[in-house]
């Protein structure tokens, strides 16, 4: 008597990439109030949806599930100069799940505040005292090069007299044609190649890889020339020999990457994504 219904937001992670005078920083606190607001959204979406069938109906507003994901990892990594297979970007991917799972159940905690518990909450981990993290035997402080100082214990108190609104909040979903339309890469995947034709209904587009012109023309060596060379290579930097190896590491495609560093990445944010990946 119950269908599933997906009720998504990504987060465009590139914005939250900020200038100061010590230079380039990301802003968490930012991230965690953006996670706040899509959690409100969302909710809004689940009480004022179009629903085709009650069997839908009747299960989006049983659990009040939500999923917030995330678009523009790989390009957060490229704006930072740091290779998506570093120890750096994993520590950095692991402080942004936990920032929007963080941000998310406060909110939630704050809605079930106003309007109770979601219908099927007792009996669930959350309502336990368990978040996601203690299911997975992790401890947020106790982790190696956390940026991010979230009073988890604080928060576990709240939920404990308040409860949640939502059953699932953070689910980091493929974001296709939405990081087209931002002029993202997609979700949290490396880049397939740094230049490539897309095709659509509305014809053929060369797709270029913009931080990597960007420091190409930063070093005075992007031209017409270089741009075929790439084109040649399959969209992928390796093996010319012009381009200096510090930018070929930071610009491997998903073929020149291993594919343990992408595991790795999908398991170091696991304990915070409450839903699927």
């Amino acid at each position: 008597d119950e269908v599933a219904v997906c009720n998504l937001a990504s987060i465009s992670l590139p914005s939250f990439v900020k200038e100061s005078e010590s230079g380039k920083y990301f802003d968490f606190d930012e991230l965690k109030k953006v996670s706040g607001v899509i959690t409100n959204n969302l909710n809004n979406i689940i009480d004022k949806n179009f629903y085709p069938i009650p069997e839908a109906e009747r299960s989006n507003r049983r659990h009040r599930p939500i999923g917030i994901g995330v678009q523009g990892l790989a390009d957060v990594y490229m704006m930072f100069d740091i290779p998506f297979d570093s120890e750096e970007a994993n520590d950095l991917n692991t402080d942004i799940f936990e920032t929007i799972y963080y941000g998310s159940m406060e909110r939630s905690m704050e809605l079930a505040k106003e309007k109770g518990t979601y219908e099927t909450y007792e009996g669930s981990p959350v309502s336990k005292g368990k978040f996601q993290f203690d299911l997975w035997n992790v401890s947020p402080e106790e982790r190696k090069n956390r940026k991010v100082n979230w009073d988890w214990e604080a928060l576990k108190m709240k939920v404990d007299d308040n409860g949640v609104y939502n059953s699932l909040l953070v689910a980091p979903m493929p974001t296709a044609s939405t990081s087209q339309i931002m002029g993202n890469n997609e979700c949290f995947e490396p880049y397939t190649s740094n230049i490539y034709l897309r095709r659509t209904m509305a014809g053929e587009f060369v797709v270029v890889n913009k931080h990597l012109i960007n420091k190409l023309l930063d070093i005075g060596i992007w031209s017409e020339d270089l741009k075929n060379k790439i084109i040649q290579n399959g969209g992928s930097v390796q093996g010319i020999p012009e381009i200096p190896e510090e930018i070929k590491k930071n610009y491997k495609t998903v073929w020149e990457l291993s594919m343990k560093s992408i595991i790795d990445q999908a398991a170091a944010r696991g304990p915070y994504v409450c839903q699927s990946q």
